[in-house]
């Protein structure tokens, strides 16, 4: 994962109709009234496109470009040999990042303990998973998986390859969950989430195009907890997604286990830049006495600052 913030826009969902089967076929957009108009897949060659749809200023912006929008970036292609599962049955992932010349890439750089992070998120983003998969002599990753719900996923796999001058990517594909399908409205937002016996509170602004900084605490029966214990590196790990497009933005918390001067709780502090105005969904994972907990907030950026809505929280299971 890269030092600083990235952002992979990518093809509207999968979806079908309401309260019918989930069907890999029917293929419809999202309706989201704050959220940008969903992009195609690029291909390798293809020009980024513009998500903020503000004449080439990528999310309407100044700051890093859009990066990823899809299946393929930057000569490396996420090749995901389940793009369809059974809702409520545990089933194994399986895919490979390939090259330009259709290789599967073996080598790559750890970050953050690991060689690549898995997100699988539901296009309603009421269902959140971090996984970290094995990595196989032959470069392909498995990972079991169990969605709850059917409907539309989007698994994003996050990397940097080995090979010299490459840098961190976030490729996407769609993952489709058979079953009935009964899309979940977006949470309201929120300030405070529970998650596992515990409190989060978030405060802090979430800008458009400017960065600003979230800060979470954590506490557990009234009390805040002092001893957050390091998880992929950090002691905590942040994830943003935004609604309609699922627009990815991986976040990296301000300081580190060990430096002198980051403490282990209960606050952890993160420098974010949202891509766009809109509606996001935030998930932050944490561990504490051996357990990794993971708290869901959803924010407008461009309107109200994070702390000062009062809407109850809403979270999901968690499964590593």
């Amino acid at each position: 994962m890269s030092t600083g913030l990235r952002i992979t826009a990518f093809t509207a969902a999968l979806a079908a109709t309401f309260g019918t089967a989930y069907g890999v076929g029917r293929v419809v957009d999202p309706v989201v009234a704050d959220a940008p108009p969903a992009s195609h897949e690029r291909h390798p060659g293809e020009p980024p496109a513009d998500p903020g749809g503000d004449g080439g200023h990528p999310g309407g912006h100044e700051g890093e470009p859009a990066g990823g929008l899809g299946i393929s970036e930057g000569g490396y292609t996420l090749d995901l040999a389940t793009p369809r599962v059974t809702a409520g049955q545990r089933t194994e992932l399986r895919f490979t990042v390939r090259d330009d010349d259709g290789r599967a890439v073996t080598a790559y750089q750890r970050e953050h303990d690991k060689e690549l992070h898995l997100i699988v998120a539901s296009r309603d983003l009421a269902t959140y998973r971090h996984l970290h998969p094995t990595r196989a002599a032959d470069g392909s990753w498995t990972t079991p998986v169990d969605l709850p719900e059917a409907g539309g996923y989007r698994v994003f796999a996050d990397f940097t390859p080995a090979k010299k001058g490459a840098g961190n990517l976030t490729l996407g594909a769609d993952l489709a969950a058979g079953g009935a399908y009964r899309p979940a409205p977006l949470p309201e937002p929120n300030t405070t989430a529970s998650a596992g016996g515990y409190r989060v509170a978030l405060t802090g602004t979430l800008n458009p195009g400017r960065a600003g900084e979230l800060r979470l605490s954590v506490s557990r029966g009234g009390r805040p907890v002092t001893d957050l214990q390091p998880y992929l590196g950090a002691y905590g790990h942040l994830v943003a997604l935004r609604s309609g497009d699922l627009a990815y933005l991986h976040v990296h918390p301000n300081g580190e286990p060990g430096d002198g001067s980051t403490k282990p709780g209960p606050d952890i502090s993160f420098t974010a830049t949202a891509p766009s105005t809109g509606t996001y969904r935030l998930f932050l994972d944490f561990r504490h006495e051996g357990k990794v907990h993971t708290a869901a907030f959803t924010v407008k950026a461009g309107s109200v600052p994070a702390g000062r809505e009062t809407a109850p929280g809403h979270t999901d299971g968690h499964a590593h």
